[in-house]
């Protein structure tokens, strides 16, 4: 009944502390499955969606003020998905991991978007772990590689010098904690989605596939903020 309760505020035009407040109730009240059984509803999924801005056709970034809206509504369908094999089934349907990639494409040269981006990625990351027509979708359908694969390579601000080879920075400073999770979101992803592709078939797959091992290899030459992160990231 409280998650119900919660769920009714937020499908009301509400100020945005307050949305923020309900989500964060939701968020930690969503780590309990029994909880979760009720209110794993269609239009419940929807209404997080909504708040998260992955149903708009406007530009879902235009207003910084609602990104801590956006974050904690992505952080809700992280859990609510984790924990409910019925919302896992829901996210199918309503068709969420192409409106994630909607989104995360989005977020590229964006300012402020790091969270943003960090929990679309582990929301992509979940989806593509835990229901094997979206791991397929994402790899068939959505150009899930290469979409994963920029998110990677953005993370990374990988620099060229030639089609296939990094930049090489021995005095790079070591990436932000933000910039390291994002990046470690976004191996996790590519993993789920590439984990049947031993057969390349086509010259674009075979580009993506050098293309990303090139970030890869960048990838193992770069260091996070802390020795643990770094080992983390590697």
């Amino acid at each position: 009944k409280l998650c119900e309760g919660i769920l009714n505020i937020l499908e009301k035009d509400t100020k945005t502390s307050c949305q923020v407040a309900c989500l964060e109730a939701l968020r930690i009240l969503s780590r309990d499955k029994k909880v979760l059984v009720p209110v794993t509803t269609k239009r419940n999924m929807q209404i997080l969606m909504k708040l998260a801005k992955l149903d708009t056709e406007e530009d879902p970034l235009e207003r910084v003020s609602e990104f801590p809206v956006i974050v904690e509504a992505l952080k809700c369908l992280c859990n609510i998905i984790f924990n409910s094999s019925a919302a896992q089934k829901l996210s199918l349907e309503l068709n969420l991991a192409a409106m994630l990639c909607n989104l995360l494409q989005k977020c590229k040269g964006r300012q402020l978007v790091d969270d943003i981006k960090c929990f679309d990625l582990r929301l992509l990351f979940l989806l593509s772990l835990l229901h094997t027509d979206i791991r397929s979708q994402l790899r068939q359908e959505l150009q899930g590689v290469q979409v994963l694969t920029q998110a990677l390579e953005s993370s990374l601000s990988v620099r060229w010098t030639e089609e296939y080879k990094a930049a090489e920075d021995r005095d790079r400073a070591p990436l932000s904690l933000q910039e390291t999770d994002c990046a470690i979101e976004a191996l996790k992803a590519l993993f789920n989605v590439t984990l049947d592709s031993w057969n390349v078939h086509s010259e674009n797959e075979s580009h993506q596939f050098r293309y990303m091992a090139a970030i890869l290899r960048h990838c193992l030459l770069t260091t996070g903020p802390t020795e643990e992160k770094t080992e983390e990231l590697h």
